[in-house]
């Protein structure tokens, strides 16, 4: 089973990739990329799962929008379930310039055969799509008390949060079920933590791919038995682990 994350850039900023697979039981790292265009993204992606193959993409971004005003109810219920540890997620609407962006690529994604999954069988091979978002994944996956802050402030400021960030997909992610492997074996696509401003946004996207992947991992893996789904196909909805259980 083949697991895709996508930190989709809503407007016109770049796109980080990750792509795992589950061998031998381990998640393995085949691929950790950034591009710009959607169509390279959509290259990257049929190149990855070819079309009769199984697979979850995980995408960071509102891919269904069913309202022309206001929030969709899993934004409100981010802010319910997470405001307290600064996890509540943008709201998003059909009026909003990034909308008709992340929205089309939901539906390039179901034309490719990856079908909206708030609902799953887990374990069950398919081509599925979910979105998700990675301040609340983090939270809950990693046991910490607030969201690590680091897209914005002081640049010095960042490093150390996504540094913080590494660390606990290193540190943490091979414990858990499924397990990442281990540094020794993706050490060679993580990427180090630069000190410049541009390199370090790249940097954070690749690491929030990642996370979108391995939720989606997880979410085949466990179904509701150890995740939240906020909302539903009708309204948007969001997936989101539980508290860890290793």
């Amino acid at each position: 089973m083949k697991f895709l994350g996508i930190d989709l850039g809503w407007k016109s900023q770049p796109t980080g990739l990750c792509y795992l697979q589950l061998i031998h039981g381990k998640l393995q790292i085949q691929d950790l990329d950034r591009k710009e265009f959607i169509a390279d993204i959509l290259t990257w992606i049929d190149t990855c799962v070819p079309p009769q193959e199984p697979a979850i993409i995980a995408v960071d971004a509102p891919t269904l929008i069913p309202n022309a005003t206001g929030s969709r109810l899993p934004d409100k219920l981010t802010h319910k379930h997470f405001g307290k540890y600064h996890a509540g997620c943008y709201p998003a609407n059909l009026g909003l310039p990034f909308a008709e962006r992340t929205v089309k690529f939901g539906l390039e994604l179901e034309a490719r055969g990856f079908a909206h999954a708030p609902t799953i069988e887990a374990q069950k091979p398919g081509k599925y799509q979910i979105e998700v978002f990675p301040h609340p994944a983090i939270v809950h996956l990693f046991g910490l008390e607030r969201i690590l802050k680091y897209k914005k402030g002081r640049l010095s400021d960042r490093r150390l949060e996504l540094i913080k960030l590494y660390n606990y997909i290193t540190d943490i992610l091979p414990s858990l079920h499924p397990p990442l492997c281990s540094l020794r074996l993706c050490g060679s696509f993580l990427p180090e933590i630069p000190t410049t401003g541009a390199a370090l946004k790249e940097a954070e996207d690749k690491l929030d791919s990642l996370i979108c992947a391995y939720v989606a991992a997880y979410w085949w893996y466990w179904g509701e038995q150890r995740n939240l789904v906020l909302g539903d196909r009708t309204t948007g909805y969001i997936v989101i682990p539980s508290k860890s259980q290793k």
